[in-house]
């Protein structure tokens, strides 16, 4: 008589692992996870429609903040003050400025009458702009950066580049050939036209920043700073070159068709040729015009002179 067979025990044993495996993973992402900072929105009546937008939005709307500054935890809520243009914040304000925050305060201050102006041109870009400073400055342990690297990340997870962005540069390039490390900071506290080159060119700096040396290279930098090095040997550190070398060969980029490509596709320059074509239009309409009329002229004469030779002669 044949022993009953005994089920295998591999099949088992392989969903046992499994399902340990499983519950591993599914513990992964509570402790890597990131969180969207919380937003205490305080706005008065007249603004309650923008606090109510920003007050809906969902935590994707602030991911960008929290990519490029490294941070898998926001910290204390952000106070987010909006106000009007009759308020103290907004009489002591630039009229550029749209918005700001005070870092260590973890406050935001927006001004939605001015949200069109550049570079944000949007509220919830702004938002994103000046949250960014809040969590750079939270990832940096609340040590200094540089104007240009501040604006730069800031400026990044506000919005894309578009082709204004690219003309601003192109446009600070051949206005002024001093490397722009050097004049980006002094650029913030100039008129208008010299803050929107400041902050076209901080925006391009940093692209570079993150194209050449990673996505992860602005966080990286913010991470070394917290610990207590120096912004340069973060920089270092990070990308293996120096500053000043960086800044060379970033400006070495800038070759002649790298300056004038992006004017030539500005949409500024494109509506200046298209305004001075229909100007040329209008030109020689005019002068087409002109000559209908000279010709008709002439033709109406022939016929009175026609008419008046084919009458009988006076009785």
């Amino acid at each position: 008589m044949r022993a009953p067979s005994i089920p295998s025990l591999k099949p088992l044993a392989r969903c046992v692992l499994a399902g340990c495996l499983l519950a591993w993973l599914l513990a992964l992402p509570a402790a890597a996870a990131t969180t969207a900072p919380e937003l205490l929105v305080r706005a008065p009546p007249e603004l309650a429609g923008a606090a109510a937008e920003l007050r809906g939005l969902g935590p994707e709307a602030l991911a960008p903040a929290m990519r490029w500054t490294g941070l898998a935890e926001a910290g204390p809520p952000i106070v987010v003050v909006l106000a009007g243009e009759g308020s103290a914040q907004a009489r002591a304000a630039p009229q550029w400025v749209s918005g700001y925050a005070e870092g260590d305060a973890s406050v935001v201050v927006l001004f939605p009458a001015r949200v069109a102006r550049y570079p944000d041109r949007g509220l919830v870009p702004l938002l994103r702009h000046e949250v960014t400073h809040v969590l750079a400055a939270r990832a940096a342990g609340g040590r200094p950066l540089p104007r240009w690297f501040d604006e730069g990340l800031a400026m990044a997870a506000g919005r894309e580049l578009d082709v204004g962005d690219r003309a601003r540069v192109a446009l600070a390039v051949l206005a002024d050939d001093r490397l722009p490390l050097a004049r980006i900071d002094a650029a913030f506290r100039g008129g208008t036209s010299d803050v929107q080159a400041a902050y076209a060119l901080a925006r391009d700096v940093v692209r570079e920043l993150l194209e050449v040396h990673g996505e992860g290279a602005g966080a990286a930098i913010l991470a070394r700073v917290a610990a207590g090095e120096r912004f340069p040997a973060a920089f270092l550190a990070v990308t293996g070159v120096t500053l000043d070398d960086f800044e060379t060969a970033y400006w070495k980029k800038r070759t002649f068709w790298d300056r004038w490509l992006p004017i030539v596709t500005s949409s500024v320059l494109l509506w200046g040729g298209i305004a001075l074509l229909a100007v040329a239009a209008f030109r020689r309409r005019a002068v087409r015009d002109a000559a209908t009329r000279a010709r008709w002229d002439e033709e109406e004469g022939a016929r009175a002179r026609l008419d008046s030779d084919s009458s009988p002669p006076p009785r």
